[in-house]
């Protein structure tokens, strides 16, 4: 057996089971939700090149596994004449990794023109029954329940309902305008298709699973702490009350919904004390010390 398929083994492992059940409960997350969204990003990336390489490592005998493997650790890509003088078994290794990784790809840009074409159909709608605020820098839609929601990508604008500008105050309309903004600056749509894409390709994996439920909550709370460089908390957190019954389509980013109470808790309860990111980086090298065993088990046998 090619005892090199113990190092990607380990690493699917850890991060399609162990990082996701530490993750799930670390109270640092929501401290922190842009550290703990670069975490879920990162696992599912290494989880899916970990899937490619495993399955080039299952095909290939060990002694052409331990070069691939030197030339991965080394960060060395092979030179093109070296790649032309590939065995039958290394290009059917070669076709099996790709495959791995052309599958997430796929599902990914498959759902990222699935939202824009909703998107672009909402934006052809606003045209007609909305109505540009330049004032505002927002389309204001004639409805009388408060709502405040943005549509990112190509077709990006923030909609403000008529509701949400008769309760909304001035300091309240601001905060919930500048969530919206951080959300289409910050390019959280990618995040939102890559982690849709990869639920769908892998339903029964904890990584999936938790992932899909815990990305766009912090995604939200991302938003928040963004729009909280600029309002006051409670302008924010009273904001979200007024707003937590609003609707918006289901490729847009809501300023309330189902989440509000949750953040607006967060937002006005004062941060615990110690350091959430130095527990942060302690949880993801406890993940990755659970690795080191099979990594180090490879590398003691003999090629």
């Amino acid at each position: 057996m090619n005892h090199h398929v113990l190092p990607p083994l380990g690493l699917i492992l850890c991060t399609g089971f162990l990082v996701p059940w530490l993750l799930g409960r670390a109270r640092w997350a929501h401290q922190v939700p842009r550290l703990a969204l670069t975490v879920w990003a990162a696992s599912g990336a290494l989880f899916t090149g970990s899937a490619a390489l495993l399955s080039a490592q299952l095909i290939l005998p060990s002694r052409t596994g331990h070069r691939l493997s030197d030339a991965l650790f080394a960060l060395q890509l092979p030179p093109l004449q070296k790649l032309s003088h590939l065995s039958g078994q290394e290009w059917t290794a070669v076709a099996a990794a790709v495959a791995v990784l052309a599958a997430p790809a796929a599902g990914f840009a498959r759902a990222l023109l699935r939202a824009r074409r909703s998107r672009r159909r909402h934006a052809e709608t606003l045209r007609l029954v909305g109505r540009y605020d330049a004032a505002l820098g927002a389309t204001v839609l004639d409805h009388e329940r408060p709502a405040v929601y943005c549509l990112p990508g190509r077709s990006r604008r923030v909609v403000v309902s008529s509701g949400a500008l008769a309760t909304l105050t001035t300091p309240q309309l601001d905060a919930a305008l500048a969530h919206e903004r951080a959300h289409i600056s910050g390019r959280h749509h990618l995040l939102v298709a890559a982690t849709e894409s990869f639920a769908s390709l892998f339903p029964h994996l904890p990584l999936a699973r938790h992932g899909g439920a815990a990305v766009p909550l912090l995604l939200e709370m991302a938003a928040d702490d963004r729009a909280l460089r600029r309002c006051s908390r409670d302008a924010l957190a009273t904001a979200l009350y007024a707003l937590a019954s609003g609707k918006a389509p289901r490729q847009a980013f809501a300023a309330g919904g189902p989440s509000a109470a949750l953040r607006m808790r967060r937002i006005l309860t004062p941060q615990a004390a110690g350091h959430p990111v130095l527990r942060g980086l302690l949880t993801i090298a406890a993940a990755g010390l659970a690795a080191a065993p099979l990594i180090i088990a490879c590398c003691s046998f003999p090629n």
